[in-house]
């Protein structure tokens, strides 16, 4: 990947390469209350980036950790008793200009690949049948599911929208950091080298339509504002923010208004937080936003001493200096995290959050969580903020589910339609 080009986005959340301590040798460290709790629900993460090792770095899923740096792997999504995981499909717009399906195509097959080397751990989940069945009876699998990060993954054709659709994505994010040729992003509303829409073109409304008729969630993380509220207008089913926190706690573009989270609400929809310190911490974002220059700097540097290393190399080094890079920032406590899943379900409704942590594309997390292992730590955080057993088996995959099925059932409704061609 093109370093300075990382260096330039990491600030919009992009994923980032990210890398974490190892995991701990015994299990994260709750109350067994809380553990129980946390063992009973079927927890669905939304947004995981692991794809870009899979096919950069030739990581496998099955490997034990300490296994170099990361979030997640099989190992430790058994211990944070991880149910289902959407694999990020993100195409880096500037370094695969031209090929971005053909990109988009090779991460599905790194991630297929991987269910395909571990058939007892894994299995390709279609529908949210499919992610109740793989947690069901003695032998539970992670139910693995793809979501494209970035419209820009389809160039411009529904036809390969409904193609990606029938390799297994289940959801696309409209937009990522870059405005594309029919929607507007947060990454870049501001810039006035770049053309925009003032939201949704036409041909982007037949998109939603399209996702909307063969089922394919619509995923409104990174959009502008303007692109979002045309969204609601033309969705006939719940959307999702597969991983964006609240900009009332956090003053950051990529994170959601209380205008918004109202109206995913009235849409039945729901919103996964991210758990990447910049969108749920102020004192984060504005201390790593102050290191922008010098990072830059030196990104590029590294990039040219490395530049005839071998792909694999460049990109384990690349990992190991954005880690370096965050942890000269101090990572928020766990609390902040918490105060945005509670935000959002006091503002939007308990049934209207849920999880989307961005693992292995970000660069820092807060104190507590270093992977997937971790997640019970949330479950006992937000016990002890009054949240029930009921409302948190909701937080942590019920909401999610509940949306997924409301799209299977719009899609049934509308598939005797005629698609679109274009």
């Amino acid at each position: 990947m093109n370093r300075s080009v990382l260096a330039s986005v990491l600030l919009l959340g992009a994923p980032a390469l990210a890398a974490a301590p190892t995991a701990p040798a015994a299990p994260t460290q709750v109350s067994a209350k809380a553990r129980a709790v946390h063992e009973s629900a079927l927890i669905i993460d939304t947004h995981v980036d692991t794809p870009l090792r899979m096919l950069e770095e030739g990581f496998d899923l099955g490997s034990k950790p300490p296994n170099g740096v990361g979030h997640l792997d099989l190992t430790r999504a058994r211990a944070g008793n991880l149910g289902a995981a959407f694999f990020s499909i993100w195409v880096e717009p500037k370094e695969f200009a031209g090929q971005y399906t053909h990109r988009a195509l090779r991460l599905m097959d790194a991630v297929l690949q991987q269910v395909e080397r571990h058939p007892d751990e894994m299995v390709v989940a279609l529908s949210s049948k499919d992610i109740v069945a793989a947690r069901s009876g003695k032998q539970k699998k992670l139910a693995t599911l793809m979501g494209v990060e970035g419209g820009h993954a389809i160039q411009n054709d529904l036809g390969v929208l409904r193609d990606f659709y029938r390799l297994g994505v289940r959801y696309m994010t409209l937009t990522w950091s870059n405005t594309n040729e029919w929607a507007d992003s947060s990454g870049d509303i501001n810039d006035a080298n770049v053309k925009h829409h003032g939201g949704l073109t036409d041909f982007g409304r037949d998109v939603v339509r399209e996702m909307n008729r063969l089922g394919m969630l619509v995923d409104i993380s990174h959009v502008a504002d303007s692109t979002f509220f045309d969204v609601m207008k033309v969705t006939k089913a719940p959307v999702i923010a597969s991983h964006s926190s609240a900009r009332a706690l956090t003053d950051h573009p990529r994170n959601m208004t209380d205008e918004m989270l109202k109206a995913v609400a009235a849409n039945g929809g729901v919103v996964m937080v991210n758990f990447f310190s910049a969108f749920i911490d102020d004192d984060f974002r504005k201390g790593y936003a102050a290191m922008a220059p010098e990072r830059k700097t030196a990104t590029e540097a590294l990039e040219a001493r490395n530049k005839d290393k071998d792909p694999a190399t460049q990109f384990r080094l690349s990992q190991a200096a954005d880690w370096e890079w965050a942890a000269k920032v101090k990572r928020p406590p766990l609390d902040a995290l918490i105060n945005h899943i509670d935000h959002i379900a006091k503002v939007a409704g308990v049934d209207h959050v849920g999880l989307g942590s961005d693992f292995d594309g970000i660069t820092s997390t807060p104190e507590g969580i270093d992977s997937v292992a971790d997640l019970p730590r949330i479950t006992e955080a937000l016990m002890a903020r009054g949240y029930t057993r009921e409302q948190l088996h909701k937080i942590l995959g019920g909401n999610l589910l509940r949306v997924f099925r409301e799209t299977e059932r719009v899609s049934r409704e509308l598939r005797a339609a005629p698609s679109a061609q274009r």
